[in-house]
């Protein structure tokens, strides 16, 4: 609890006890509303403040306006005890709302706590603890046992176990040794490491986080937007009708001016909106914070409430549905040629790309790749490479490059992605290339289709046979093969036609930038550590689990649920104690339930939102 929260804890406390013990006590008349102004002005001075303040500015309209006019009318009109009761009450649902924010402000805090304070130098044989910013890029930090990684880099020296918990919400540790990717906020549990950066402070993973979480409060849901544009509207408006109820029927002759006036008071009390501009915005903040618990980072309440409506997936099927890390399987050279030559030209003239397909190719061959013997490496997207090694012109990819070049090819029984190796125009072989589907692609196929979404789609550039293979085994609606980068887009419009909800888009962020941004939600996946995947997508996903897409899904419904039961519930229990107020059948203190109790009922509804852990 915070030092203002406990002020204001023992200010309700003490006027409490002040006008229970005034309430009791055989005190009448002037004297007994004399001492009612003690307890009043100690629990309700900022309020007054505030609306004093609110009208000298020019912002009249607002819950403090209200309060102090309804109290200060209430007082005047004799009812000292109800006056004072309001804005005791109304302190008490000032402080539940007080706690609720700072609970929410703690999850988010909680991602905060990433943030590293310093990096470890290694300065004439000593350790140097030096700010992170200091660092360059190349630098070699130290990271010790129970610190956190300062900066992104690759371990030169040293094995440990990474807790990545703040990052993924996984709580199973991750082991790193030489040569292994390091990404900042990672708290370093076992083994001493020396890690070279590859970025600087600000460009790597944990500065980037911090941005995103930093900025999610800026992007309001249209729900959100809503509220705020009816309480503007909405004050103004119950203020007049409060003041035409205290006023129209005395002088019309319907009854006498007290009762009136404190039916109009009554009527300001219960029309306060707290409950509505506080737990609607409490609701999206809690659903933002408790899904940053399990490692998905929202960057907005609108995004979460596009989430909620989402009724079509369509994944990237690279590094998504697939680990995204390929393995020679096979090599089926043509008669008379060595498949280790096959082999060996495929990997010269794939020498320069960093293609995972490429790179699984260089993997396979077991000797040196001589860059001397390279010439005119050209790299054709979504068809393969063209190189000249050792003055042969060299052709590795699909078969579209082959028709491009009209080299003749033949396909092959075996599933898995094909590369076709031409040399000089004739037809080397061909090496099989397999990509592993994920442990829980099925599952996560499975859940979301148990969510409510009706269409699970996947995109590939790979072959038609692949593509089938995979949305067979993992139960997809829909799959679309031997797709260009540029086809991507062009697909994801032709579904975006057809669906009925929200489009969300799921990708590795590396090369899927264009898509993720033209979905109704863009939603990065595996994205530790990618740039393109934290500025491209709406919602990252920091572990590489895309079971925790329909987790997502279910977190914003959640959210979504509670912002609606609030705003009905509010509304609904208003409208009815308003109308009662109007015609004199409710008190001041029913006047307190409708405004206050509403008020914390729908606040401790929306601290629910925090949950995600049930979400599980």
């Amino acid at each position: 609890m915070t030092k203002k929260q406990k002020t204001n804890l023992i200010r309700v406390i003490v006027s409490a006890v002040l006008v229970a013990g005034i309430w009791l006590s055989p005190l009448t008349g002037w004297l007994e509303g004399v001492l009612y102004l003690l307890p009043y002005f100690i629990v309700g001075y900022d309020i007054l403040l505030k609306a004093v303040k609110g009208i000298f500015r020019g912002q009249v309209f607002d819950e403090n306006f209200l309060m102090a006019v309804a109290t200060v009318g209430a007082m005047a009109l004799g009812d000292w005890r109800e006056g004072c009761a309001v804005m005791v009450f109304y302190q008490v649902g000032e402080l539940f709302q007080s706690y609720a924010v700072g609970k929410s402000r703690k999850s988010i805090a909680a991602m905060m706590d990433i943030a590293p304070d310093y990096a470890n130098i290694e300065r004439d044989g000593a350790l140097a603890q030096v700010d992170p910013d200091e660092v360059r890029i190349g630098d070699v930090i130290v990271v010790k046992p129970g610190e956190r990684v300062p900066i992104d880099g690759i371990v030169v020296e040293g094995t440990s176990q990474l807790d990545t918990a703040a990052l993924t919400g996984e709580s199973v540790p991750r082991h790193v040794e030489e040569g292994a990717e390091v990404i900042s906020g990672c708290i370093n549990m076992t083994g001493v490491l020396r890690v070279r950066t590859t970025k600087l402070f600000g460009a790597s993973t944990v500065s980037r986080i911090l941005e995103l979480v930093e900025n999610a409060s800026e992007k309001k849901a249209r729900t959100e937007n809503f509220i705020t544009r009816f309480a503007r509207v909405y004050t103004p408006i119950v203020t007049f009708a409060a003041l035409a109820i205290a006023i129209a029927p005395p002088l019309l002759g319907m009854g006498a001016w007290p009762d009136w006036i404190l039916r109009g008071l009554t009527f300001l009390v219960v029309s306060c909106p707290c409950a509505l501009v506080i737990s609607v915005p409490l609701s999206f903040f809690g659903g933002i914070g408790g899904a940053s618990k399990l490692g998905i980072l929202v960057k907005g309440s609108n995004y979460l409430e596009a989430l909620s409506e989402v009724d079509t997936v369509v994944f990237d099927k690279t590094g998504t549905l697939t680990n995204g890390t390929f393995n020679v399987v096979a090599i089926h050279a043509q008669d008379g040629v060595d498949p280790d030559y096959v082999l060996s030209m495929a990997a010269h003239a794939e020498a320069f790309s960093n293609h995972p397909i490429a790179i699984s190719v260089k993997e396979a061959y077991s000797g040196t790749i001589d860059q001397a013997r390279i010439a005119q490496a050209t790299e054709e997207s979504g068809h393969g490479v063209s190189a000249k090694v050792d003055e042969h012109v060299v052709l590795v990819g699909n078969d579209r490059l082959m028709s491009a070049h009209g080299s003749d090819w033949h396909d092959c029984e075996l599933t898995g992605t094909i590369l076709h190796v031409a040399i000089d125009g004739s037809y080397a072989g061909h090496i099989v290339i397999a990509d592993v589907v994920k442990d829980d692609a099925e599952q996560a196929i499975r859940e979301l289709h148990a969510a409510g979404v009706e269409r699970c789609v996947m995109l590939t550039g790979d072959r038609e046979e692949v593509a089938r293979a995979v949305a067979t085994k993992l139960g997809l609606d829909e799959y679309r093969a031997q797709l260009l980068p540029g086809d991507k887009v062009e697909q994801v419009e032709r579904i975006l036609d057809s669906a009925r909800g929200n489009l969300a888009f799921v990708g590795d962020g590396i090369n899927d930038a264009p898509v993720l941004t033209r979905a109704d939600v863009g939603i990065a996946m595996g994205a530790m550590g990618s740039d393109a995947a934290i500025e491209a997508a709406d919602i990252v996903l920091m572990d590489d689990k895309p079971s925790n897409i329909a987790r997502a899904i279910r977190v914003a419904r959640k959210t979504m649920r509670i912002v609606r039961q609030n705003i009905v519930f509010a509304i609904g229990v208003k409208v009815l104690i308003l109308v009662l107020a109007a015609f004199g059948i409710a008190n001041m203190w029913l006047a307190v339930f409708g405004d206050v109790g509403v008020a914390v009922i729908a606040i401790l509804n929306a601290m629910r939102a925090m949950n995600a852990r049930s979400i599980r």
